[in-house]
């Protein structure tokens, strides 16, 4: 593979790896919403980078951890499209390795932080089920045992794609960092800017520690496209800032 087509495919990925992201948490905030807009009592509402909701209901806690539970689905289904060679396409390749790596890192962290922190997402979920402290130990434990093989399996994925982690997803994914900003905009900088660097930082210590360990890989040199992944991006841009920065009212 030439310079010119590594940088190009440093692109696509860094392109991809911001459609990925936004596409996640699209994806968790909806099946935040959906149980509720079906819950009597309650009134959801979406927006680009959130979502609340009027009214009372009890189970409006248990269904802040459907979000997190959605997009862990989503990373096992994308892994599942990984397996042999049903996905031909070269870039088609790297966005479903993007959707699975955001599917699990932006889920099995919310488990982590759920044990401790009972006002985030999922340990609102893990209190209505009234979980004991030891529960929610056991429940964060096995998250966190369950990075290390999902983070071996991705980095085989991409090291099938190029050999060289820091050009095909380390700097692609810091340099999309800035892009995922402008989806998230307007909002508290500390919510704008945590999910996106913690995501990236914490994915791709723990794959390139993995990569590592993983032998016997050789890439296969392929053309990649950033003309799709370009107008994806910028589609999808024009969708949260103009039709759910607004906020769609699901009542």
């Amino acid at each position: 593979m030439t310079s010119q087509q590594r940088w190009r495919l440093a692109l696509c990925s860094g392109l991809l790896y911001t459609l990925a992201f936004n596409l996640t948490f699209f994806i968790q905030e909806l099946f935040l919403v959906v149980p509720k807009a079906l819950t009597p009592g309650l009134r959801p509402t979406l927006f680009h980078n959130n979502h609340t909701w009027d009214g009372d209901n009890a189970l409006a806690s248990l269904f802040q951890g459907t979000g997190a539970l959605a997009i862990f689905i989503s990373g096992i289904v994308c892994m599942m499209l990984l397996r042999g060679d049903r996905v031909r396409s070269t870039t088609l390749r790297l966005f479903l390795i993007w959707m699975a790596y955001h599917g699990f890192f932006q889920a099995l962290p919310q488990v982590v932080m759920g044990a401790f922190i009972p006002g985030n997402d999922v340990g609102m979920a893990m209190d209505y089920f009234h979980m004991s402290k030891g529960a929610k130990l056991v429940a964060a434990a096995a998250a966190l045992i369950a990075i290390a093989p999902i983070a071996s399996r991705l980095a085989r994925h991409l090291l099938e794609l190029s050999p060289k982690l820091l050009i095909l997803a380390t700097l692609p994914a810091l340099a999309a960092i800035p892009l995922i900003i402008a989806f998230r905009v307007p909002r508290e900088m500390i919510e704008v800017l945590l999910p996106p660097v913690l995501v990236t930082i914490v994915g791709l210590t723990v794959i390139h520690i993995a990569a590592l360990r993983v032998k016997g890989v050789s890439a296969k040199e392929s053309q990649v496209s950033v003309a799709y992944p370009l107008v994806a991006v910028v589609a999808l841009l024009l969708v949260f800032q103009l039709v759910l920065r607004p906020g769609i009212a699901f009542y």
